[in-house]
């Protein structure tokens, strides 16, 4: 979830953020008048790592070293403090270094720099034109390619230079050449290269205590300088780096070369530095937003994020520096050490500054083996495992694996155009791959029609559908997101034929659940109907409105015509609500067509019986549930309207088993794939999420969760009983230090909800004569008193809904005892304990039933807030 709740107090000052995502926000914060301490220690601990990869990025490219430090400094000071995304750290990226060092090559270090002054003025044309979302729209296989593609380049060349040869200019001649470099080793260079790439790995692994203290120096730094003392103690001869004077540093000249070319140059310049940056930008709000404790920072306005770029590009190339983006490892290690505003990124940029004006003779006596050797490091990290397996489960390998090989043989620009032709033709391929089946199974004709439907597979589609014989009961299952017209067209005049002809149809959505009345012989009527997932109108049934969900809505309609008999006759009989399917948990985007059940039978009078609401005159609502139906909480505490063993509330007693029955016919099949994996590696769910019983709270809908997800605790009143209570009742605290010591789970939330039963029997006194003390749900309920106790009194930090006040006493206090027993929850061993390690968040959580509407707990000017969930939170 996007917002938490601080696991300490946060300051006064805090702004409410009401901006969307990614843009300015309306009024700059407030300056702090000096630079707080959490920034310097970040500015300190970003320089440490900048400074030798800046080094080893000039050296890959073959451009002057001094213009990696040039593109570090200018990248903190003037990208810092103008772009759109305060956290990120810019500078030379590992991402450019394919594409500047061809530039070099081909044009030379003086139009390279003319290239780069150029490329940032195409930057900010893009700023003002505001189109920097539209590079999100690019498909992360072909990110993710590009990157690794140019790690591969990377890691290739510097292996020459880590034997102690020089590399060639393309991947293909660093290839041919690498056996006759092998039987040429230099072993001084060797050796000072794997000491590097030794205490680059093994440094952030270092145990213990001491090593925890120890792994606040970075690693590159500390594997630069061990190499550079190892060196100069044995007395190696190695090629050192070599700082000219900053009065011979070249700075731009006049681009020199044909047009076209330089054009090309320009564009994929400002591709790779925008998307890089953009992408970051990104990635550094989502970062943020995991951190624990108050969120102090704004988040990234990225068409201001492209200005900045693009003025710390000018600025760059004018002075003799690389091509200036956004950079991961140094912008991931500025939000980790703490950072809270764009400071830490500018002074950072002062102290390469410092260092570089300063520092020469210490840094000339870096050997360029173990700069080659990092370099080498960060190219093969690029090629990022994770991102090889994120893209194989979404299908889109080959647009992987065919952008990175372009971008190594061929070139970024030219692998990233592969790239895009490629996920053209998958998604022209997918449009158009269309599976038709069909199957009978007891009588019953089944066809299933996988993937989109559309005017290319009508043919098939007919020729499977006249498979079914006259007569007879057919099912077509949809499973695809689009349909077009003549698709359409197609399958409502068979559906209007085969009923004609004596035959029965039934047309299912493309998710189990999703289903459109069957339609009878001779009273099929042809309106198309929306099948509820997305839009796609298909033949319907006369009247009928079936949805997801619509099973609890005392909805009324035909059973399949090839049901039980008996279980037709007890649905013709019942005359409340139908608790069968309730839908596919994995899957709840179907969720949103939900409207009055339409019904013109005697019988039905459109009110629909919630639980809870149409057995409470009072219309409280139920407010507890244990598990089992158990009725709703009267005002005295009691719980009343339960039914005994063998009882059902639709008095006929088949729902359990028509629900049941239903789930094998159309959820299991579906799901069956997914639990079978989750049997073989076990749960790793990453909340745990405690939330009332009550039967209106479907934890998996309103989280849009499935299998797998959540670890649910649900109890009367959502109540977390405080450690070390006598309350005859340990199962929360098992639940708690189950979730956190045992499946680690990365989040616990609390959720209330409105017209809680529990929160209403804490506020309405118990009559005389009415259960003692002494029951389990009196004693239950007494977790809740703390929470009763601030309503009354008025003690504690005020709780509110964004926007108005709460609506009673009732909702003040369902809003208060989620904050109540988030305290209680940060009191239990385990909970405390992942919180100061930073290892566990905690979040708050407010459902209104009526509205259908989730509120999140945050924290302003120290006044707790429940907002709204916006369409902008959940972007990222």
């Amino acid at each position: 979830m996007p917002a938490c709740v601080p696991t300490h107090t946060a300051g006064p000052n805090r702004p409410e953020r009401a901006h969307p995502p990614h843009s300015p926000p309306p009024d700059r914060p407030r300056r702090l008048p000096l630079i707080a301490g959490a920034d310097l220690s970040a500015a300190v601990a970003v320089f440490l790592i900048a400074l030798p990869l800046s080094l080893g990025i000039a050296l890959a490219t073959g451009a002057p070293l001094q213009a990696g430090l040039v593109a570090a400094a200018v990248g903190g000071v003037v990208a810092g403090r103008l772009g759109g995304c305060p956290l990120q750290v810019s500078g030379p990226a590992a991402g450019l270094t394919v594409v500047t060092a061809d530039l070099i090559q081909q044009y030379g270090w003086r139009t390279t720099c003319a290239i780069t002054v150029l490329a940032g003025l195409a930057q900010i044309g893009l700023g003002c034109l505001r189109v920097a979302r539209g590079a999100l729209a690019v498909s992360p296989a072909i990110v993710h390619g590009m990157l690794a593609g140019i790690g591969v380049t990377i890691a290739v060349a510097q292996v020459h230079i880590v034997l102690g040869g020089t590399p060639q200019s393309s991947v293909p001649d660093n290839l041919r050449a690498l056996p006759a470099q092998l039987a040429n080793v230099d072993p001084a260079a060797v050796a000072v290269s794997v000491l590097t790439l030794t205490l680059l790995l093994l440094w952030p692994k270092l145990p213990g205590r001491a090593g925890r203290v120890l792994r606040m120096v970075p690693a590159p730094l500390v594997a630069v300088t061990g190499a550079t003392v190892t060196a100069a103690a044995t007395g190696l001869v190695l090629a050192e780096v070599d700082l000219p004077s900053w009065r011979s540093h070249a700075l731009a000249g006049l681009p020199e070369g044909p047009v076209l070319g330089l054009v090309a140059a320009v564009l994929t310049t400002t591709l790779v530095c925008s998307v890089q940056s953009l992408l970051g930008a990104v990635a550094v709000d989502k970062l943020v937003a995991r951190r624990p404790g108050p969120d102090h920072v704004p988040r990234s306005g990225l068409d201001r994020e492209l200005l900045g770029q693009g003025t710390a590009n000018i600025a760059s190339g004018c002075l003799g520096g690389l091509p200036v983006a956004g950079v991961a490892v140094r912008s991931s290690a500025n939000v980790r050490a703490g950072a809270v505003s764009r400071n830490s990124t500018m002074l950072h940029g002062v102290l390469v500054v410092v260092a570089a004006l300063l520092m020469v003779p210490a840094l000339e006596l870096i050997p360029l083996a173990s700069l080659a050797a990092l370099v080498m490091a960060v190219g093969i990290q690029m090629v990022s495992l994770h991102h090889i397996r994120t893209v194989t489960r979404h299908r889109e390998a080959l647009v992987y694996a065919v952008t990175a090989v372009g971008v190594v043989f061929a070139g970024v620009l030219e692998g990233v155009a592969l790239g895009i032709a490629v996920a053209v033709g998958v998604a022209l391929h997918r449009l158009t791959r269309t599976r038709i089946t069909h199957e009978e199974r007891e009588g019953v004709h089944h066809v299933h029609v996988r993937g989109q439907l559309t005017f290319l597979a009508v043919p098939r589609l007919s020729r499977i559908l006249h498979l079914v014989p006259q007569g007879a009961t057919g099912v077509v299952a949809l499973n695809g997101s689009f349909m077009d017209h003549a698709a359409y067209e197609a399958l409502q005049d068979w559906q209007n034929t085969h009923t004609a002809r004596g035959g029965a149809v039934e047309i299912t959505g493309r998710r189990p659940g999703v289903g459109v009345r069957i339609a009878e012989p001779a009273v099929l009527t042809s309106s198309p109907v929306t099948d509820g997932t997305d839009g796609t109108d298909v033949p319907s049934g006369a009247g009928c409105r079936c949805r997801p969900w619509t099973t609890w809505r005392n909805h009324q309609c035909e059973p399949p015509l090839f049901a039980p008999e008996d279980d037709r006759r007890d649905h013709d009989s019942r005359d409340s609500r139908d608790t069968g399917d309730t839908g596919d948990t994995g899957d709840t985007g179907d969720t949103g067509d939900l409207h009055d059940a339409e019904d013109g039978r005697a019988g039905h009078d459109g009110r629909p019986t919630w639980p809870g609401i149409g057995d409470d005159p009072s219309g409280t609502g139920t407010g507890a549930n244990t598990g089992a139906d158990t009725g709703p909480v009267s005002r005295t505490g009691s719980v009343s309207g339960a039914g005994g063993p063998g009882t059902s509330r639709t008095g006929t007693g088949t729902d359990l088993v028509r629900g049941l029955s239903t789930f094998q016919r159309s959820t299991a099949p579906w799901v069956r794939g997914e639990l079978a994996r989750l049997a073989r590696e076990g749960q790793r769910p990453t909340q745990l999420f405690l939330t009332c019983a009550d039967s209106r709270l479907v934890t998996s809908m309103i989280t849009s969760s499935g299998p797998g997800d959540l670890f649910v605790v649900r109890n009367v009143g959502n109540l977390v009983p405080p450690p070390g209570e006598e309350s005859g009742d340990d199962s929360v605290a098992a639940a708690l230090e189950y979730a956190v010591e045992i499946l680690a789970v990365r989040s616990i939330t609390v959720c209330g909800h409105s017209g809680c039963g529990a929160m209403q029997a804490l506020l309405d006194p118990r009559p005389d004569g009415g259960p003692s003390d002494r029951t389990p749900l009196r004693r239950w309920l007494r977790h809740g008193l703390p929470s009763l106790k601030h309503v009354r009194n008025g003690s504690g930090p005020r709780v509110r809904l964004a926007g108005r006040a709460p609506a009673d006493t009732a909702e003040e206090l369902c809003l208060a005892n989620v904050v109540q027993q988030l305290e209680h929850l940060r009191a239990h061993e385990s909970v405390a304990r992942a919180l100061k390690d930073g290892l566990l968040t905690l979040h708050g959580l407010y459902f209104h039933v009526g509205e259908a509407q989730a509120y999140l707990l945050t924290e302003v000017a120290g006044e707790r807030v429940f907002d709204r969930v916006r369409a902008e939170d959940l972007a990222l």
